[in-house]
């Protein structure tokens, strides 16, 4: 079979000839990969800069994808640490880390959405008492998880959802997809009563944010649940201890670690659902597998898919 595949972490990945995958244990399922998306985490699993990497290489990428298994169903996947991703012709899965899929979806659409749109949607779900009625701010609104935080707060029901960013043309078009307001990051006060704020940036701007935020809040003792997701803009964010001290805010993180497998695995079926049914617009590109190593550092609005 073909598959890509990175000898260095600092080495794109070059498509080759690769051996079979071969069953060992009886929770392990050999499977035809149909589609695989290139996120973030896939990038940064695999040059070791993500917290959850295990820097082994050689391997072969891929932390998703929408695979076929021997009876003929569609799954969709997310593989535990391997080096043997989805980036192939054929991978080896635990079938209890997927979920099956029903006829007729476009294995394309699935892949390039799961994995960001599973971000703020396990963030509500598990990691804060979201419920409707409440606002709603995305931090990085305009990246593609962040376009997809704006819809999934508001098909839980948001009363509000505030985008912000840096783009201001990137912010307006936001509007169609359920943005009630868009701002920049030096008009964050504007948005200081929300109940939620999920963050993709962190860093200064994210610091920053807070004080203003929090001094034009109508009521202090009002609770803020600020959800920790990506770091776009640092990893490390100087946050003022008074931030902490005047007024009611909690700060979590939602990412591999902070949920448990289980859960993560309960939410996919209805977040797998959503996304067949169109009620998440999704920015997709097939590429052909065969390109993987132009399209690891392509730049594009849309996620890409790796298609055997």
């Amino acid at each position: 079979m073909h598959a890509a595949v990175i000898q260095t972490a600092d080495a794109p990945p070059v498509y080759r000839d690769h051996p079979d995958p071969a069953e060992r244990h009886s929770d392990e399922m050999v499977v035809e990969v149909l589609a695989a998306g290139l996120h973030h985490l896939t990038r940064a699993k695999a040059n070791g800069s993500h917290y959850s990497s295990k820097g082994v290489h050689p391997l072969v990428p891929g932390v998703d994808g929408v695979v076929r298994d021997t009876e003929g169903n569609l799954r969709y996947v997310v593989l535990d640490d391997t080096a043997l991703g989805t980036f192939a012709d054929r991978t080896l899965i635990d079938p209890r880390r997927s979920v099956i899929l029903p006829d007729g979806i476009d294995p394309v659409r699935i892949a390039a959405a799961m994995n960001p749109a599973m971000s703020s949607w396990i963030a509500l779900r598990r990691r804060v008492e979201f419920h409707a009625g409440q606002r709603v701010l995305v931090l990085g609104a305009t990246g593609n998880a962040g376009r997809m935080a704006v819809q999934i707060a508001k098909l839980f029901g948001a009363a509000q959802v505030v985008a912000a960013g840096r783009d201001t043309t990137r912010l307006r078009a936001l509007t169609a997809l359920g943005a009630d307001e868009t701002i920049t990051y030096d008009q964050i006060g504007r948005a200081a009563d929300v109940d939620v704020v999920i963050d993709y940036v962190w860093g200064e701007p994210a610091a920053g944010a807070m004080i203003p935020m929090l001094t034009a809040r109508a009521d202090r003792t009002a609770p803020l649940a600020w959800i920790q997701i990506g770091s776009v803009a640092g990893q490390t964010a100087p946050i003022p201890s008074v931030a902490l001290r005047s007024a009611r805010l909690q700060v979590v993180g939602s990412g591999i670690g902070s949920v448990p497998a289980r859960d993560i695995l309960a939410e996919l079926p209805e977040l797998a659902s959503a996304v067949a049914a169109g009620a998440i617009d999704v920015r997709a590109r097939a590429v052909p597998l065969a390109q993987v190593a132009q399209a690891w550092t392509a730049e594009t609005d849309d996620r890409i898919v790796l298609v055997p």
